[in-house]
């Protein structure tokens, strides 16, 4: 019997296929949850694992970020399954109206580990969001720069 699937031969052809599985993953989130994604929102998809694969929770501390990191997370045992803790800057505690564009960039990093690099997580985010990716990335930017002042 023959399979008919297409095998992925090169880097770019896995990278654009992966890619367009998170632009899916988004896509189906933001139907579950959106049009509109706020802090509410994005901290119950943390809790579905459709859409986060693992427990994720939230913390408000700078003490694991590096020098202008806006959030990060960070694995809460030896295997995925344990859970992590996105840590985001104190600086964005009291702006749950950035909360969505801050998660949502490391879901893809939290589902799948080191493998995505910043323009999957980009592309997911905006999907998520229903942005354009360079808005998105922009908006990302902007956030990014005021943990620096």
């Amino acid at each position: 019997m023959a399979d008919d699937t297409p095998l992925i031969t090169d880097g770019a052809e896995a990278r654009a296929a992966f890619s367009e599985h998170l632009k899916a993953k988004a896509a189906a989130a933001r139907l579950t949850y959106g049009p509109s994604i706020d802090a509410e929102a994005i901290r119950t998809m943390l809790g579905d694992r459709e859409v986060v694969r693992y427990p994720t929770s939230i913390e408000f501390d700078a003490a694991p970020l590096r020098v202008h990191e806006f959030a990060c997370p960070q694995p809460l045992g030896f295997h995925a399954s344990d859970g992590y803790c996105l840590f985001v800057h104190p600086h964005f505690r009291g702006q749950p109206q950035n909360l969505p564009l801050l998660v949502a960039y490391h879901i893809p990093t939290i589902n799948y580990g080191d493998i995505v690099e910043a323009l999957q997580a980009e592309l997911y985010g905006a999907t998520l969001l229903g942005l354009e990716v360079e808005t998105y990335y922009q908006a990302l930017c902007e956030l990014a720069d005021g943990v620096r002042a």
